[in-house]
């Protein structure tokens, strides 16, 4: 491990930092506020949890590259992955502000991060309130992309799930510039997609070939190619994740 270099040209190109750019006018000056704070930058081999369920853990992780799970594992031994954790996503949010972490995170490709403590960054709220109104907005994101995966496993038909899964990955993958052109990179086993949309491994491989027999999709090795995203986006309901812009702060008013 070691502390990352502030390169101010690099850091604009971070995912964490395209994905806040879309809605928060950041200065080198706070760029270079936030990346003060990284104490670490670490690599975590696939198939490593990184947080572990039960257990106190204290650090916000920017992902720079790599994709990882958060999941439950239940006492019958069944696993639920609650949500996948993509290139510009935070490791930390919620759990570390809990006492205890609820859900494990696992890699489940090298991940590349860089690591602060969660009281180092909540001084800097303190100081720089917009970085307290920069985590808000990731949360709001959260929550309804965690809202959306209790409607999949509660109503949506395994193709219905699987067509809002896809798009939901690509949109997010997008946003961040590592997807374009209807098409991206998946790097997940058909285990891992199984348990992120409840299914078995069987019903997620017939699933698959019924919308690469329709013609709504593509796969060549981990490459997913939306031929019909129309198609996807009527069977799945899919909508985006609009989030609007953060307002800018109000000028204090002048006195005399």
């Amino acid at each position: 491990m070691h502390r990352p270099r502030i390169v101010l040209g690099q850091v604009r190109r971070h995912p964490f930092i395209v994905r806040l750019d879309r809605y928060f006018n950041l200065s080198d000056d706070d760029l270079a506020s936030l990346w003060g704070l990284l104490e670490a930058e670490l690599i975590v081999n696939k198939r490593r949890d990184l947080v572990v369920d039960g257990y106190e853990f204290r650090k916000l992780c920017l992902v720079e590259s790599g994709f990882a799970a958060r999941y439950k594992l239940l006492r019958n031994g069944k696993r639920q992955i609650v949500n996948l954790v993509l290139p510009g996503d935070v490791v930390g949010l919620p759990g570390s502000f809990l006492k205890k972490a609820r859900y494990s995170v696992l890699a489940l490709t090298d991940l590349k991060l860089q690591v602060c403590s969660v009281s180092d960054y909540v001084r800097l709220c303190y100081k720089r309130p917009q970085f307290g109104l920069m985590l808000s907005w990731m949360a709001i994101q959260e929550a309804v992309t965690c809202a959306e995966h209790v409607i999949d496993t509660g109503r949506r038909s395994p193709t219905e799930r699987l067509a809002h899964f896809l798009l939901e990955m690509y949109t997010r993958l997008e946003m961040v510039g590592l997807a374009a052109n209807q098409s991206f990179e998946l790097p997940l086993s058909q285990e891992v997609m199984s348990d992120a949309l409840g299914l078995s491994v069987p019903h997620l491989n017939r699933t698959l070939a019924k919308l690469r027999i329709e013609g709504s999709i593509a796969l060549s090795n981990h490459r997913v190619s939306l031929t019909d995203p129309t198609a996807l986006e009527m069977l799945g309901n899919f909508q985006p994740l609009d989030l609007t812009c953060a307002p800018p702060a109000l000028a204090p008013a002048r006195l005399g």
